[in-house]
């Protein structure tokens, strides 16, 4: 065994004990706990998740950027070749009850995203033409004054999403062409993807968050209607299976003795695997895009992210599920055999003959490209928290552009299997960053219920918490600033609330 293949072997065991036996029960426990200490605002508050994208930007700029676009940056990143390929290895390995798992953990772990989104929101920086940069490594420096563990987090991101998971994403989108292509790998096609998806990347990445914003504004809708369309389709023309599908489906849900026989890789684990990794709630990465939104309280973009992690399970990854699962109950014995893509691929060829194979070809393309920007989106913000100089920044960008050429000519295991790890111990900083912060977004979502009672569009005054952690934004001025309605009645309501006067 070469030296190499070593290190993808202990990196892979690293990778799947992490996973399995720590981070897993560490997501479910702190979606768990926020669902219950926000009263399940998940639910409650499901029509403002929608009234809230509909909502103008709070401050006008030449960078600012709306809720409905920080909205579809984060679903850029969460909506990637996973929710088509990584639902259907969760049915072919642990059994079709993984997908109501998936469903189950989607619905508690949106609780993680809102807590931490709206951290984010309260934490975020003003930067230049009403843009703002925020996330976890923000919040960890200001709110719990550590810097040291903010750069730490801030590096885990960029080794994780810049390095890993693009390289990963630009694979995928290059081995998509493999159905047309029997060697796209050998004969230059895989070099000629490469450089057209880092040439598309950095148009999208030298424009600034306001290009990325609007360029996943336009892909992210547009791919999603389409794969949905196709999934509707595929289910209405097979409607008369659909009793045997949820029945297979609910029935191997809750097989409590298959279950207990190998509980580390039955359709409990890995449904809750598939949800969790799949929208990334509590990770740490969507909480980069929710802080750069121009809304007027922060809970308001908390919502909207929780409607990101439906968005990505209950929609897009059920849309692949039910795909998959009327190719399943109609034929056990190929359905099976299959696994991945070609699982997939087998079942919308199924549903819709050859076109299914071309559309999901341009579907993995779409999802892939999304995910880049998404991806890199997330990597500089935290690369900017690190340093400020334009010249280390270029390098960095054409760093990350040579990876994403790199990974559509090669499979590097070893850097998926590290970006993996890096994401592990992101996710595991983040995770006790909002356990320890978490009483400043309960007290925001109060402080906008109380607003909402009293008929009130809230608006958010970080005096109006005592106590808070210092903030850079959220003041009174910028309410004089930019013109923020209703301006008299806050400034009054700031006075009674600081006796010691305005901040």
């Amino acid at each position: 065994m070469g030296f190499n293949e070593m290190l993808i072997n202990i990196t892979g065991e690293i990778d799947s004990f992490m996973y399995t036996y720590i981070l897993v029960f560490l997501l479910v426990i702190v979606g768990i706990w926020f669902s219950v200490r926000t009263k399940f605002v998940q639910i409650r508050y499901i029509k403002d998740m929608f009234t809230q994208l509909l909502e103008k930007k709070h401050v006008q700029g030449e960078k600012s950027i709306s809720s409905f676009q920080a909205l579809m940056v984060s679903t850029a990143s969460r909506v990637g070749t996973g929710n088509i390929a990584g639902v259907a290895t969760a049915i072919a390995t642990g059994g079709p009850g993984a997908v109501v798992w998936m469903w189950i953990m989607c619905i508690i772990g949106s609780a993680s995203a809102f807590i931490e989104s709206t951290l984010a929101q309260i934490w975020k920086v003003p930067v230049k033409d009403g843009e703002y940069r925020g996330g976890p490594a923000y919040y960890i420096n200001q709110a719990l004054g550590k810097r040291w563990l903010a750069v730490l987090f801030a590096v885990l991101l960029i080794l994780c999403f810049a390095f890993g998971f693009n390289g990963l994403q630009a694979f995928n989108a290059a081995s998509s062409l493999e159905h047309y292509v029997p060697d796209y790998a050998t004969n230059g096609t895989a070099i000629a993807v490469g450089i057209v998806l880092a040439v598309m990347t950095a148009f999208v990445i030298f424009g600034g968050a306001k290009r990325i914003s609007i360029i996943t504004s336009v892909i992210v809708p547009i791919m999603a209607i389409a794969y949905i369309v196709l999934a509707i389709w595929t289910t209405l023309s097979n409607v008369t299976w659909l009793p045997m599908v949820f029945g297979t489906m609910f029935a191997s849900a809750f097989d409590f003795q298959a279950i207990a026989g190998g509980f580390a890789g039955s359709v409990v684990m890995l449904g809750i695997k598939r949800g969790l990794f799949s929208n990334e709630a509590g990770m740490g990465s969507a909480p980069n895009a929710a802080a750069t939104a121009s809304v007027s309280h922060p809970v308001k973009q908390g919502l909207v992210q929780s409607l990101s992690v439906y968005i990505d399970t209950l929609l897009i990854c059920t849309c692949s599920a039910m795909m998959v699962m009327v190719f399943y109950v109609q034929d056990p014995e190929l359905a099976t055999t299959l696994n991945g893509m070609p699982l997939v691929q087998m079942a919308v060829n199924n549903s819709v003959g050859e076109f299914g194979i071309h559309f999901m070809t341009f579907a993995i393309f779409a999802f892939a490209f999304s995910s880049l920007i998404g991806n890199y989106f997330y990597a500089e913000s935290n690369f900017r928290f690190i340093t400020k100089s334009k010249w280390a920044l270029l390098v960095f960008r054409l760093a990350c552009l040579a990876v994403i050429f790199y990974g559509a000519v090669n499979s590097f295991d070893l850097a998926w299997n590290l970006a993996d790890i890096f994401m592990g111990f992101m996710a595991i900083v983040n995770l006790i960053a909002i356990l320890l912060l978490g009483k400043w977004a309960l007290a925001a979502l109060a402080d906008y219920t109380r607003q909402k009672k009293d008929g009130k569009d809230p608006v958010f005054l970080a005096n109006s918490i005592p106590g808070l952690p210092e903030t850079k934004c959220w003041h009174v001025s910028e309410l004089h600033d930019y013109g923020m309605p209703p301006v008299k009645e806050y400034i009054e309501e700031a006075i009674d609330m600081d006796s010691g006067g305005l901040k």
